[in-house]
């Protein structure tokens, strides 16, 4: 065993200060000097600072030197929050040996608190609980360790008390993981077996994997192998991670750091991947790896169509460091050339569009989000719909399915009724409930997803104040009464507006997107005819009048017949007009449907 090494990660529900802590520990333990120091540390992206949310994991070694004496190496391998983020988390937690569960003192343990304990509790990790925030007024510290001790089944002296904003109790704390936390396994003469964790892009080395070694080692020269790509390279430098990447001679059996080894290919490197030597492989890969099904899907298009090229670089670097997000080229009569994007959730759609816009300096329109479907068509064959335009014709299909997810909502008693009503008006199948303490009640529920993309979320903060938090996993595909909704500008389909909705609703959405375009579409010197069908049935019309050129302005005096002939000859030019006009949509149209209300 490495007795001196500790591998652990703070695990926590977003906005209980997992990043404040991480910022105390390096500057006690003098990781990061005092100059050094701002807010967030590990959190190196601008969208994290303004959110205050982790995208990205971020390892990082500290040196402590405990009261028996001895030094002791801590890795922190930090972790995102949010439920779109849950693949990442899992990988991170895979390279531990432990975990700080982290509890805001004034909030109580909330839904990603208990997603996050399971997670660990699969991987057998030894968990840590800690409450943070104990010097604020709303601190409720009795509640919350109650909570803990329903959640996790720990004793009450077990549980850290700490301020990360202030250092109190962190002493505590990093003793906690010291005695606590056992030391990783130590296997030096097995076959190199070394877990992706995360993966970043350098311009001039390439891909950067970052790993946790399990077995053997791994040193610069070596040829080393992945087991996804089953492709191999010549390692040119490896190191551990201090304030940046700090070359080492060798990473051994116990260890967290990086490795440099020429991979140009981006598609090669796999977060969740294993990676072993050549000349002598493991028999098997580290368990664990799976391909990451996406959730929510939407087209991005860039506003420039020269940006074509640039958005799939951009795209392919994106992919390197998230490994979740997949694309695909597609085209579309509306927006020309651009890609088919699939993420794991709605936040991790917007972060993705917010960094391509933020760091590859692009402009780019997202269209419509929707989940992924299945058609039962009457052949027997079963098909994947990503998209609404691939929806076959309605006569072939026999059934639609849809993604259901099991959804943990933690709120407190007094919006209760709220929450209940929100669930069944998106046609929620209610399952349990559950007290947490007097005020604190956890309520599961079985929801369509398509129901969820859009608002539900912002809905769910509105009805409870702010107080309700959210959590869901994937529980498979049902049946369901769904159609495909069309927008038709002047009768040809919109294929960028297209929607899959439940029957019950197609007409009511039908007619605010109708309403809602009416607004943006600007007048043209010809009427504009928006409407809303469902195959050949058209269950909405609206029309956006023609700009009316006063033709007769010249006329003064004279009789009426003459301006009569200047009107009917304006008629006539209308009507080719028509023919032959094309709408300019504005890019407003094609967000109006995420400002809708659901």
């Amino acid at each position: 065993m490495k007795l001196n090494v500790r591998n652990f990660s703070i695990i926590a529900h977003i906005d209980h200060g997992k990043s404040t802590l991480a910022d105390r520990m390096l500057e006690f333990t003098g990781t990061i000097s005092q100059r050094d120091m701002k807010s967030q540390v590990l959190d190196d992206m601008d969208l994290e600072r303004e959110r205050g949310i982790t995208i990205k994991s971020h390892p990082i070694q500290m040196d402590y030197k405990h009261s028996d004496g001895k030094n002791y190496i801590l890795n922190l391998i930090d972790t995102p929050g949010h439920v779109d983020f849950s693949y990442e988390v899992s990988r991170s937690l895979a390279a531990c040996e432990g975990a700080l569960l982290l509890v805001d003192a004034s909030q109580g343990v909330e839904a990603q608190t208990v997603s996050n304990a399971y997670l660990a509790i699969e991987n057998d990790l030894t968990i840590i609980p800690v409450i943070n925030k104990i010097d604020l007024p709303g601190a409720d510290i009795e509640s919350s360790i109650h909570q803990i001790v329903d959640l996790i089944g720990c004793d009450e002296s077990e549980i850290v008390l700490t301020s990360a904003k202030s250092g109190q109790g962190l002493q505590g704390v990093l003793d906690a993981i010291v005695e606590k936390i056992p030391p990783p396994q130590y296997h030096p003469d097995k076959p190199l077996r070394a877990l992706i964790f995360d993966s970043m892009f350098d311009a001039f080395r390439g891909v950067i994997p970052y790993v946790r070694v399990f077995d053997g080692e791994v040193k610069a020269g070596q040829h080393i192998r992945f087991f996804a790509g089953d492709t191999s390279y010549e390692v040119a430098e490896v190191g551990k991670f201090k304030m940046t990447r700090v070359k080492t001679a060798r990473l051994v059996s116990g260890d967290v750091g990086y490795i440099t080894a020429g991979v140009k290919d981006i598609s090669k490197v796999h977060v969740g991947d294993t990676i072993t030597n050549k000349t002598k492989p493991a028999e098997k890969p580290l368990p664990g790896y799976r391909e990451i099904k996406p959730m929510v899907f939407s087209g991005m298009y860039p506003v420039v169509s020269e940006d074509f090229e640039d958005l799939r670089s951009s795209l392919e670097k994106m992919k390197l460091n998230d490994s979740s997000l997949t694309f695909e080229a597609e085209t579309s009569n509306a927006l020309g050339f651009g890609f088919r994007c699939g993420y794991l959730g709605l936040l991790h759609m917007e972060v993705v569009q917010e960094r391509l816009e933020r760091e590859y300096n692009l402009d780019l329109i997202t269209t419509m989000p929707n989940v992924r479907y299945q058609a039962a068509l009457h052949t027997g064959a079963m098909i994947e719909i990503h998209n609404p335009s691939d929806m076959p014709p309605a006569g072939d299909i026999e059934a639609i399915n849809e993604p259901y997810v099991k959804a943990e909502i933690i709120v407190q008693t007094d919006y209760l009724g709220n929450i209940l009503k929100l669930c069944q008006d998106k046609r929620g199948i209610y399952k349990t409930t559950h007290y947490l303490d007097t005020g604190k009640v956890q309520v599961i529920y079985e929801l369509p997803l398509g129901e969820i993309v859009f608002d539900f979320y912002d809905k769910l903060k509105s009805v409870s104040r702010g107080y309700a938090s959210f959590d869901y996993e994937p529980i498979g595909f049902r049946k369901g009464d769904l159609v495909k909704l069309d927008i038709l500008i002047n009768g040809e389909p919109l294929d960028a507006l297209s929607w899959i909705v439940h029957r019950e609703k197609a007409f009511y959405h039908g007619r605010e997107l109708c309403s809602k375009l009416k607004e943006l579409i600007p007048k043209q010197l010809f009427e504009v005819i928006i409407q809303a069908a469902i195959g050949s049935k058209i269950i909405a019309r609206t029309t956006v009048k023609a700009l009316r050129k006063n033709v007769t302005a010249k006329c003064y005096g004279g009789d009426i017949t003459r301006k009569r002939k200047l009107l009917e000859k304006q008629k006539e030019g209308k009507k080719r007009m028509k023919q032959v006009g094309r709408v300019e949509i504005p890019q407003e149209a094609f967000l109006a449907v995420l400002k809708m209300e659901h």
